[in-house]
């Protein structure tokens, strides 16, 4: 069954396929809202519910946007932002980002000022780091693809010093260690709900693995669900374990076992993806140059 969804601005056409029952019952209303349109390449959203904004990335031009959720207005959160990627929220409401400029996970404090997490492994820079999470334990998680030093579009061109792409965590101390070093390209990570397991998606790969944390270690592997749809980028978990992933023709939803259940297709390629608002089932979309908000029946990972 496909509804064809009713979009502001009504020229930004977007429908909702639904490929299994369990998708009537999480489906949000038919209503999608665009809340910016002036980007090039916009990434990495992160919902603060303390400032009540929502902070996101226009790559290429090389800063960080802000939408506010009581006045609805986008301006400049920093800029130049290092070429910041993904971003998350930490448990101390304070910003975690990917700096592909910069090579580095750096955090922003409450003054403002910024503390750099994590920029060389064994003296090499990193790639550049993409999309990042946090676990509850105070650790943080990242992948580290080249993209941000393959050209100028996105970062700076340099050479790759570190031979591979890797999955990393941060320890509370600020050890470094490399936790899975047999993806392609990783780029969106995200944990289930009682953190026993992380998601990876390994772009050219087109799939999503799922291994099985061990305390500070990745166990398996195997590939959860492969792409129907070009290629897979951010991902995020809600509530009931279901997998929302961003994909080229839109948003992919999965049940924990793997079925692809629905899909939310947009007019530009969906680069990622995170749930926010006060209840938490606000769903926000970066897709090239825009920002969307769908409000659905689920509400966001526990935390």
């Amino acid at each position: 069954m496909t509804i064809t969804l009713n979009a502001a601005p009504p020229r930004l056409r977007a429908e909702l396929v639904v490929l299994d029952e369990r998708f009537t019952k999480i489906a949000g209303d038919e209503y999608l809202e665009c809340l910016y349109d002036g980007g090039r390449w916009l990434e990495g959203p992160a919902y603060s519910p303390a400032w009540r904004c929502l902070v996101f990335s226009d790559i290429p031009n090389d800063r960080l946007l802000r939408w506010d959720e009581l006045s609805g207005q986008v301006s400049v959160f920093r800029e130049p932002s290092g070429y910041v990627n993904g971003n998350t929220i930490d448990r101390a409401g304070r910003l975690i980002s990917c700096s592909q400029g910069d090579r580095q996970v750096i955090r922003t404090e409450y003054d403002g000022t910024r503390t750099v997490l994590a920029s060389h492994l064994d003296g090499k820079r990193l790639n550049s780091p993409n999309d990042v999470v946090e676990r509850s334990d105070g650790s943080i998680w990242f992948t580290d693809p080249p993209y941000g030093i393959t050209s100028s579009y996105e970062g700076h061109a340099a050479e790759q010093e570190i031979d591979g792409c890797h999955v990393y965590r941060i320890a509370p101390d600020g050890t470094l260690t490399v936790v899975a070093d047999d993806f392609i390209r990783p780029n969106g990570l995200a944990f289930c709900n009682d953190e026993t397991q992380l998601y990876v998606v390994d772009t050219p790969g087109k799939h999503i693995r799922r291994f099985d944390v061990d305390g500070v270690k990745l166990l398996g592997g195997e590939v959860f669900a492969p792409c129907e749809g070009g290629m897979f980028d951010g991902i995020r978990l809600d509530s009931t374990g279901r997998v929302w992933a961003a994909t080229h023709e839109g948003v992919h939803c999965f049940d924990p076992d793997g079925t692809l259940i629905g899909k939310l297709l947009l007019p530009d390629v969906v680069s990622n993806l995170t749930f926010g608002g006060p209840k938490g089932n606000r769903l926000f979309i970066t897709a090239t140059t825009s920002v969307w908000s769908w409000l659905t029946n689920v509400q966001t990972a526990q935390r």
